[in-house]
């Protein structure tokens, strides 16, 4: 097996300060200043590893813009308002829902400030290109938003966000690391027992696997606890389950095909499955509401996604028709490879929001 630039990195980290965590891993494969993946690529649409929900089709993005016009309104139409997106990918969905507001709102439309949280180079250079002329604001965190009313806007976000797992092996829950075997990253054990947040009651069988997702969740306390201080809505769209359960989702996607997680670090992305539930709680814990909780189907089917795409096929060629009702497909079948269920929707409020 060929190394990476990163795998000769990490596999050095390693031989010098011992095995690393799944957490450490995923940060380093994702975020390396120098050779992350996400540093350093536009991952998305057919020439990169996968393609996501906004590239697929319009349609998307203006019902977000139409969610977002109604949270707005339910806020009393403040005259400033952050309009945020976190992982804005190349900055479709923020244009399809900014045209798509214009056109209904266009009161709400002057009150936007789009503010985009994004640390990759490359991405901001695609999303600068997609929202010429609504200067948005680029962060690096949460933490420098301006203090002020905010809808935002997360889709495909968290689960790109590291993760600790941990084994259940004798009796006891152990953390799972990254080392090397025979010169190669490999997988292993934490000799010491671990802490296990969230773990289910009861026995497990040996070699149950539970992931914690405390980045997500730490994002996610900053993110609720900013609403409720400033007032606002969010809006968190990604593949995962609604409820905790148990198992090794952390998958690796390199030219849309499934790739080992350890086999090309900085070359593929890396990510695990969302646990809703837990979003959910922390939002609960800082009082927020919890409005929306259902898969993606439902989610657009009620924000009327289907006459939308009737409308667009009514001035459309037959290949156009086509291309709408394939895409109309895949954002809401519950076949394997569609969207519909695979994917979980979560939308969060202030009180009064």
């Amino acid at each position: 097996m060929s190394d990476t630039p990163l795998s000769i990195e990490i596999k050095g980290l390693i031989r010098q300060e011992g095995p690393i965590s799944v957490a450490r891993y995923m940060a380093l494969a994702l975020g390396h200043p120098g050779h992350g993946y996400y540093m350093t690529r536009d991952p998305l649409g057919a020439a990169g590893d996968f393609t996501t929900s906004p590239e697929i089709s319009q349609m998307f993005g203006e019902i977000i813009g139409l969610w977002a016009t109604h949270r707005w309104m339910i806020l009393g139409s403040p005259a400033r308002l952050s309009l945020v997106e976190l992982g804005p990918g190349r900055g479709t969905l923020m244009a399809d829902a900014l045209r798509a507001i214009g056109k209904v709102m266009p009161d709400f439309a002057r009150a936007i400030e789009v503010h985009l949280v994004e640390t990759s180079p490359v991405l901001r250079q695609a999303q600068a290109k997609a929202l010429r002329g609504t200067r948005p604001v680029w962060h690096d965190h949460l933490s420098t938003l301006p203090d002020q009313p905010l809808i935002v806007i997360a889709n495909e976000f968290f689960d790109a966000l590291p993760i600790h797992q941990l084994v259940y092996q004798g009796g006891r829950w152990h953390e799972r690391l990254v080392g090397l075997r025979d010169g190669e990253l490999a997988f292993g054990l934490a000799p010491e027992p671990a802490p296990a947040p969230q773990a289910p009651q009861g026995e497990a069988l040996d070699g149950t696997i539970l992931e914690y997702h405390e980045a997500g969740s730490l994002v996610m306390a900053e993110l609720s606890a900013r609403l409720a201080r400033f007032g606002g809505a969010a809006l968190i769209i990604d593949y995962g389950h609604i409820e905790l359960g148990v198992g090794d989702t952390l998958q690796a996607m390199a030219g849309h095909a499934h790739v080992d997680p350890l086999a090309r670090p900085g070359e593929a992305d890396l990510t695990t499955h969302v646990c809703f539930e837990t979003l959910a709680r922390i939002a609960m814990d800082k009082k927020l509401a919890i409005d929306i909780l259902t898969t993606q189907a439902q989610f657009l089917n009620e924000l009327g996604i289907r006459p939308m795409a009737a409308n667009l096929k009514r001035h459309a060629t037959p290949e156009q028709a086509e291309a709408i009702d394939r895409a109309l497909e895949r954002l809401t079948d519950d076949a394997p490879r569609a969207m519909g269920s695979l994917f979980k929707v979560l939308a969060i409020s202030a009180p009064g929001a």
